[in-house]
């Protein structure tokens, strides 16, 4: 998918304090702020449709999945971009995000890019990235809210979760090349509750997503890599490899298997397996993620069984050589559901 560009695409009136944003043919009127970061903002806005009975809106001229669509309504991107590598870096993201299509990942549903005048009288882009809905948070907005209740989830609504995440990433994996999404962890998760069935666990955010193997054969190649990594992958979900990388290695898919296996743990006790290093006096999380020092706090009563505990240390190997591929992790959990679903339900 191409980035437009034209001052007709996202002309927008007043979009801090309201008004109304066209992105391409479609017309959006925002309802509130609901997230920010860097230089982008996210507005909950509603499609503006002259003629409903007409049967047109985005969602069916998109064919948007039932599981995406919420009564016109959707979360929308605004970035503001001020260099030309920002630009690159927006257009690589809206590029990926059109390569997938799949349940637990979130689809990218519309976008532009305009040029804007900037104060000094040179030009700026901005960029209009429209996603589906989902506002019941992510997975990282419902741990605050049970720790703080002190709850912890059962281990098959774990699993559960956790397994559509797995799928998620089993399609970004499957391609040729295989894609990494370089930065799975419960903030880049969200979350729908929904009565009588397991919540729905959606992957987002592929503004890190890139071809997962990469040869590296020098010292420079290596410190490039940390560099990169130290910019998109976040520090509590980062595997070894990418703090310390050999000179002479090859990297692949499985620096998400890491940050998988630590996303579970977080999905069980709401944190990183390595924040504890963060609070400890000299303790260093770099330190903590190289040699795998995995610490359990307490949990639910009863205990998550050792099962679950066994699954997030197959995954959380500091050699990526030995680390599982999302295959085996997926006929794992499945096994693990098979096991635990009938205990619940007895």
């Amino acid at each position: 998918m191409g980035c437009s560009f034209s001052g007709l695409n996202a002309l927008y009136n007043a979009v801090n304090g309201g008004g109304d944003v066209w992105i391409n043919e479609n017309r959006f009127r925002i309802l509130k702020q609901i997230g920010e970061g860097g230089f982008a903002y996210v507005y909950l806005v509603k499609e503006v449709v002259a003629d409903a009975r007409s049967g047109g809106g985005l969602a069916a001229k998109k064919s948007v999945p039932p599981s995406h669509v919420s009564d016109g309504t959707y979360a929308m991107k605004k970035v503001l971009i001020q260099s030309e590598d920002q630009l690159q870096l927006v257009r690589e993201e809206i590029h990926v995000s059109s390569l997938f299509n799949h349940p637990n990942l979130l689809p990218l549903l519309d976008h532009a890019i305009i040029a804007v005048k900037g104060p000094q009288g040179g030009w700026n882009h901005e960029a209009y990235l429209l996603f589906p809905v989902h506002l019941d948070g992510t997975l990282l907005d419902n741990a605050k809210v049970m720790q703080a209740k002190k709850e912890f989830l059962s281990t098959v609504t774990v699993l559960q979760i956790f397994q559509q995440l797995c799928a998620g990433l089993k399609h970004m994996h499957s391609f040729d090349p295989p894609y990494a999404h370089n930065d799975v962890k419960p903030g880049n998760v969200l979350i729908t509750h929904r009565k009588g069935q397991p919540p729905l666990a959606i992957l987002m955010d592929f503004g890190s997503a890139r071809p997962a193997r990469k040869e590296i054969r020098s010292r420079s190649e290596a410190l490039q890599l940390q560099e990169w990594a130290a910019e998109h992958c976040s520090a509590p979900f980062r595997a070894p490899e990418l703090w310390d990388c050999p000179s002479y290695t090859d990297i692949d898919e499985r620096t998400d298997i890491w940050s998988l296996g630590c996303t579970l743990y977080a999905i069980m006790y709401g944190v990183s397996p390595f924040e504890y290093a963060l609070g400890e006096s000299g303790g260093s999380l770099q330190l903590a993620i190289i040699n795998a020092q995995i610490k359990w706090p307490p949990g639910p009563d009863p205990p998550y069984p050792d099962a679950l505990r066994q699954f997030v240390v197959w995954m959380l190997q500091p050699q990526p050589a030995v680390r599982p591929h999302i295959d085996d992790i997926i006929i794992h959990v499945d096994k693990l559901i098979s096991k635990y679903l009938p205990q619940a339900k007895a």
